[in-house]
């Protein structure tokens, strides 16, 4: 049992590594956007590498950001049947949908997109723009490791579901409504002064 939560703990930590690297890239990617709107709407002139770099961070996001969004289980559901379910069949059902969907997925990309990176390597692809980045094997590659990445985030979310179906500790997951419902219960728990402006203009004081 210890061995688990320990395991948990660690993936955990590895998932939160990933996390801290996307949002820095995040924040390059926003200082580099706004970099190009600048020098091209204030002084007329702008850098088809730091455009090109736009996309190359964005894909960094995106694919590194995979990894991090399972961990914290914020990937987009059809939430019909799951949201009623009770804790121990939410994670069942994260089990089986991360060993039948997930990880064949995750390895099949993987695999299957290393050749894309090799020929990249081999012919060292750049952009066909001039000015444009050279290396764009770099940014492929990023598409084997984010799915070799996801798979060993894939494990800790599997261990984290095994956890509590077992019942070593509750779930954790990120739940919009829960939030709202949080938001609200602290609301009620205050006394907050609300403006309502009647048909007639006047302003009414609700407590």
């Amino acid at each position: 049992i210890i061995m688990l939560l320990k395991l948990e703990r660690g993936f955990d930590k590895f998932a939160d590594a990933i996390g801290y690297l996307t949002a820095f890239v995040l924040v390059l990617m926003i200082l580099n956007v706004t970099y190009d709107v600048v020098m091209r709407y204030f002084f007329n002139t702008g850098s088809i590498a730091m455009q090109e770099m736009e996309w190359h961070l964005f894909s960094v996001v995106i694919l590194l950001g995979i990894s991090y969004t399972l961990k914290e289980d914020g990937h987009v559901r059809v939430d019909l049947i799951y949201d009623r379910l009770t804790e121990k069949k939410k994670a069942r059902v994260n089990m089986i949908g991360a060993i039948l969907f997930i990880l064949p997925v995750a390895l099949l990309i993987g695999i299957e997109s290393i050749p894309y990176v090799v020929e990249s390597f081999n012919s060292n692809e750049q952009s066909g723009d001039p000015g444009g980045l050279p290396y764009r094997w770099i940014v492929k590659s990023l598409i084997p490791l984010s799915f070799f990445l996801l798979i060993i985030t894939t494990i800790g979310f599997f261990i984290k579901n095994l956890n509590i179906y077992k019942g070593l500790h509750g779930s954790t997951e990120y739940n919009l409504k829960g939030e709202i419902e949080n938001l609200k219960n602290e609301l009620n728990k205050h006394k907050h002064h609300v403006v309502d402006i009647d048909d007639k203009g006047e302003n009414k004081w609700l407590v």
